[in-house]
C-alpha cells in the first residue's frame, strides 16, 4: 500500500509538471479564499491547484461538498477523483484548511468555490415527434401570398441545431409540421348603396365584418368628426345605418370597422366601409333670385340672345332627378303682342322672338317662366328692361367760351371754368351720360376736366403747374362723348365740339437750383483757390441770378457770384470736418429778389499729413524694483489720417541708438508694440524712453515720443513711491545736506549772539566800576 501510494503521487507529480500546473501563481498559490472553474467531463486525477503554506503546516484537510469528487494531498495538490456533470451539479463549496504534524489547524480552513463550465454534450430534442398548426390568408406579414384554393396545407421538416450550427461538434434533431392554410375572412365588405330619406324603420342592417376567430370586439370609427354619427355595429360584426339618410347634406360617407381581442388590443388592420347615398328626386327646382333682370337695346335684332335663367335643382346631378324644362307661361303687358319672347327648353336661355322692341311701347317687361322636373314645378319671375339706343350725340351749349385769364401759380385742383352740353338719350344711362375730353392746345395735359354725374356739366381743373414761361397763350378744344357707342349711322360732329383761349399771366418766382444737393470731392491738401465744385440755378423770368454762401463756419469756401464756381479760400483740414456742409443761395437781381436755397457737400479725401502719436498719456508705466526678470510693458499708437479697412500698420523703434543696450521694443500688430528690458540692473527711478513711430503712409510720416517708464518698490503688485521721491520733495541726501547747513548757519548767529552778548556785559562792568569810583567825589 506505501508503495502504491508513493506511485500515485509520483504520477500526479509527473502530471503536475507536464501540464504545467507548477508555474508558481498560476496554478499554485498560498491559501485564501479563491473561485476555480473546471470543464465538465475531463478524465479523473485531473490537477485543479497547489496550496502552499509554511512550517508549522505539513499536510491540509478538505471539507465540505465534495461529494467524493475531489481530494487534496498532503502536499496541498487538489484534484479530480471523478468527471463532472454541470447538468448534474454546476457548483461546488469546499472548505480547505492547512494542519501541522499533530492534526491540529493552523490556517484557515478557506472556502473554495468550484465552477463547473459547460461543454455541449447534450443535443437537442423536439418534445413532440410531430406538431400541427393553421395559418389564415392576409392575417399577417408574409401571409398575402398564401391561397387555400390553390395549396389548402403544407407539410414541414424542421430541424434545430444547437451551437448555431457553427463547429462539426454540434448536435441536432427535426421533426415535422402540419400547417393548414384557412380563409381569411376578415376582408372589407362590397360598398353599400342606401336610399336617402328611407321611411322603413331604423336601425337597418347593410353589410357585415366577421373576425376569423369568436370572441372579437367590433367598433367602428371614422376619420371625419361630425356632430353625428348614423352607423353602428353589433358583436356579430353587423353593421347598422340607425337613422334616414339626406343625399343633399352628404352624398357618401366613409367610415372604418376595427376587431379588437378582449384586451382591447387591434387584432389586425381596420377594414373600409363605404356608404354611397342613392339619390331620389325630393328637390323641386329653386330660382336663382326673386327676380331675374335682362336687358334689351330697343334696336335688338329677332333672335338675339337676352340672358340665361340659371334655376336650381339640389338633387344629383346628371340624373333624371335634375333635369329641368323651362316654359314661359305668362308675358305683362302684351303689347305691342303676346309671345314676344321665347326660351330654350332645357338651357333656359331666353331670345327675342317675333320683333325689336321699342321703348315708348313699355320700358319693361315680366315674364313667369315655369321651371320642372319629373316631380316638381316652380314659377321664376324675369323681368326684361328695354333700353334706348344711343342715337343722340351730345350738344355744347355754346361752343365759344371765350378768353380765360388766371395767374401760372394758380393751385392745383382748382376749377378755372364750367362747361356744358346735353344729350337727348335716356337719362342716367351710358347713352346719356357725358364724358369730355380735352383734344387740342393742352399736351402737357396741366388741365383736365371732371364730369358732374348729375348734371353732366364739366368742370375744368388745374391738374399741374401752370408756366407762363412755356405756355402763356393756349388754345383749347373740348369734345363730348358718350361711353356707349353711337349706332350705326350717327356720328359726333361739330355741335360736340367747344373752345375757349387759356391766358396764363406771370408771376415772378423764385430761381429754382438744378439740384436738391451738389456734392464735390477734394484732396485736404489742395491749394488754397482751387476750384472745389460749382453749382447751377435759373430764374423762371429769365433774371440774372447771384450766389453767396450761408454757413461757411470756418471760411474755408468763396463762391462767384455770378458763375456759381467754389472755390478754396483757406487750408482744408480732414481730420478737423471730412465733409464740409454749406448752403447756396441763389438770388435774382431786380425783380423781387428772390432767393432759393440749396445744399453744397463737401467731401475731403485724407492725405498723409500727421505723425503717429501715443494713443494715450501713460503717466503710470512701472516696473517693480528690484526686477527679478525682464520686464516688458505695452503701449498703443494712433494717427489722426483716415486708415483704410485695414487698419494703421504702424512700425516702431527706439529714439536712440544708446538705448539698444537697455532696452527693445517689439511690434505686436498694427497699432501695439511692447518695450521690454534687456537686463534687471535698473537703478530705481524714472526713465523716459524716447520711441519712434513711422505709419507708413504715402509719403510715410514719422514721430518720436516719449514714454516714462517708473522703477520703484511695489507693495500688493502697486507701486510704492517714498515721499522723498515725490516730484517737487528732495531727496535723503539733499534734504540732509540742507538740514546740516541750516544748523551750521543757526550756529553761527547764536555764536556770534553770544560773543556780543559778553562783550556788552564787560562794558556795563566797567562803567559801573567807575560810576561807583566817581560817586563818592560828587557825594
Amino acid at each position: 500500500m506505501m508503495l502504491q501510494a508513493h506511485l500515485f503521487s509520483l504520477c500526479l507529480l509527473i502530471l503536475y509538471l507536464t501540464t504545467g500546473y507548477g508555474q508558481e501563481g498560476k496554478f499554485s498559490g498560498p491559501l485564501k479564499p479563491m473561485k476555480l472553474s473546471i470543464f465538465e467531463g475531463q478524465e479523473p486525477s485531473q490537477i485543479i491547484f497547489q496550496f502552499k503554506v509554511n512550517s508549522p503546516a505539513v499536510s491540509f484537510e478538505l471539507t465540505g461538498e465534495t461529494d467524493n469528487t475531489f481530494k487534496i494531498e498532503p502536499d496541498g495538490l487538489l484534484y479530480l477523483i471523478k468527471p463532472l456533470d454541470r447538468e448534474t451539479r454546476s457548483i461546488y463549496n469546499l472548505q480547505v484548511a492547512a494542519l501541522d504534524a499533530h492534526g491540529a489547524i493552523v490556517e484557515g480552513p478557506v472556502p473554495v468555490t468550484i465552477e463547473v463550465k459547460d461543454i455541449n454534450d447534450n443535443r437537442p430534442t423536439f418534445l413532440q415527434p410531430k406538431y400541427e398548426g393553421s395559418v389564415r390568408q392576409n392575417s399577417r406579414p408574409g401571409s398575402q401570398e398564401l391561397d387555400p384554393t390553390k395549396n389548402p396545407s403544407y407539410s414541414l421538416v424542421v430541424s434545430v441545431k444547437d451551437m448555431g450550427g457553427q463547429t462539426e461538434n454540434s448536435f441536432s434533431d427535426s421533426t415535422s409540421v402540419d400547417i393548414t392554410v384557412m380563409e381569411n375572412i376578415w376582408k372589407a365588405p362590397q360598398p353599400v348603396e342606401i336610399v336617402e330619406n328611407s321611411t322603413d324603420p331604423h336601425p337597418i342592417r347593410i353589410t357585415q365584418v366577421q373576425w376569423n376567430d369568436p370572441g372579437a370586439q367590433y367598433s367602428l370609427f371614422e376619420k371625419e368628426k361630425r356632430p353625428t354619427f348614423p352607423f353602428s355595429i353589433d358583436q356579430e360584426g353587423y353593421i347598422y345605418v340607425t337613422q334616414p339618410l339626406d343625399r343633399e347634406e352628404k352624398d357618401s360617407y366613409v367610415f372604418y370597422a376595427l376587431a379588437k381581442d378582449e384586451h382591447g388590443k387591434p387584432l389586425s388592420y381596420p377594414l373600409e366601409i363605404r356608404v354611397k347615398v342613392k339619390d331620389i328626386n325630393d328637390n323641386p327646382p329653386t330660382c336663382p333670385s326673386k327676380v331675374t333682370v335682362f336687358e334689351v337695346q330697343e334696336n335688338e335684332i329677332l333672335g338675339s340672345n337676352i340672358g340665361t335663367l340659371s334655376a336650381r335643382d339640389m338633387d344629383e346631378e346628371n340624373t333624371v332627378n335634375s333635369i329641368l324644362e323651362y316654359r314661359i307661361v305668362a308675358q305683362t303687358p302684351q303689347i305691342p303682342m303676346d309671345g314676344l319672347f321665347l326660351v330654350q327648353t332645357y338651357s333656359g336661355v331666353f331670345q327675342l322672338a317675333k320683333r325689336s322692341l321699342k321703348k315708348q311701347d313699355t320700358p319693361h317687361y315680366n315674364l313667369t317662366v315655369q321651371v320642372s322636373d319629373k316631380d316638381f314645378k316652380t314659377l321664376c319671375a324675369v323681368q326684361i328692361n328695354v333700353i334706348d339706343i344711343n342715337d343722340q350725340i351730345p350738344i355744347f351749349r355754346k361752343s365759344d367760351y371765350g378768353n380765360l385769364t388766371i395767374p401760372e401759380n394758380t393751385k392745383i385742383g382748382s376749377i378755372i371754368l364750367t362747361i356744358q352740353a346735353t344729350d337727348a338719350d335716356e337719362p342716367f344711362t351710358g347713352s346719356s351720360k357725358i364724358l369730355y375730353r380735352i383734344t387740342q392746345g393742352d399736351s402737357e395735359g396741366r388741365l383736365g376736366v371732371d364730369t358732374d354725374p348729375h348734371t353732366n356739366a364739366g368742370y375744368v381743373t388745374v391738374k399741374k403747374p401752370l408756366d407762363f414761361e412755356t405756355a402763356a397763350v393756349s388754345n383749347i378744344i373740348f369734345k363730348a362723348e358718350n361711353p356707349e357707342p353711337l349706332v350705326p349711322g350717327v356720328a359726333y360732329n361739330a355741335s360736340s365740339f367747344a373752345k375757349f383761349t387759356l391766358i396764363v399771366t406771370n408771376v415772378n418766382e423764385a430761381p429754382v437750383f438744378s439740384q436738391y444737393v451738389f456734392q464735390a470731392r477734394v484732396s485736404e491738401d489742395v491749394a488754397t483757390g482751387t476750384k472745389v465744385g460749382n453749382v447751377t440755378a435759373k430764374d423762371p423770368e429769365g433774371l440774372d441770378i447771384r450766389y453767396s454762401l450761408r454757413g461757411d463756419t470756418r471760411g474755408w469756401l468763396k463762391i462767384d457770384p455770378v458763375t456759381g464756381e467754389i472755390f478754396s479760400a483757406a487750408p482744408l483740414d480732414r481730420e478737423a470736418e471730412s465733409v464740409y456742409r454749406v448752403k447756396v443761395v441763389a438770388t435774382e437781381v431786380g425783380g423781387s429778389s428772390l432767393s432759393a436755397v440749396s445744399d453744397f457737400h463737401l467731401t475731403l479725401m485724407d492725405v498723409n499729413d500727421n505723425p503717429p502719436r501715443l494713443a494715450k498719456e501713460y503717466t503710470g508705466l512701472f516696473l517693480c524694483h528690484p526686477l527679478s526678470a525682464s520686464g516688458s510693458l505695452i503701449f498703443q499708437a494712433t494717427d489722426d489720417d483716415w486708415q483704410s479697412f485695414r487698419g494703421p500698420q504702424f512700425t516702431f523703434s527706439l529714439g536712440s541708438e544708446s538705448l539698444q543696450k537697455d532696452w527693445e521694443v517689439l511690434k505686436i500688430n498694427g497699432t501695439h508694440a511692447r518695450l521690454s528690458t534687456k537686463h534687471t540692473n535698473f537703478e530705481e527711478g524714472v526713465y523716459d524712453i524716447p520711441i519712434r513711430i513711422n505709419d507708413g503712409g504715402r509719403p510715410p510720416l514719422e514721430g518720436t515720443v516719449s514714454l516714462p517708464v517708473t522703477f520703484c518698490t511695489c507693495v500688493e503688485g502697486r507701486c510704492f513711491r517714498p515721499a522723498a521721491r515725490l516730484p517737487g520733495i528732495p531727496a535723503m541726501g539733499t534734504a540732509v545736506g540742507i538740514l546740516l547747513t541750516t544748523l551750521l548757519v543757526i550756529g553761527i548767529i547764536l555764536a556770534v549772539v553770544f560773543i556780543r552778548m559778553k562783550t556788552n556785559k564787560g562794558k556795563d562792568n566797567v562803567q559801573s566800576a567807575r560810576a561807583s569810583e566817581v560817586q563818592p567825589l560828587r557825594s
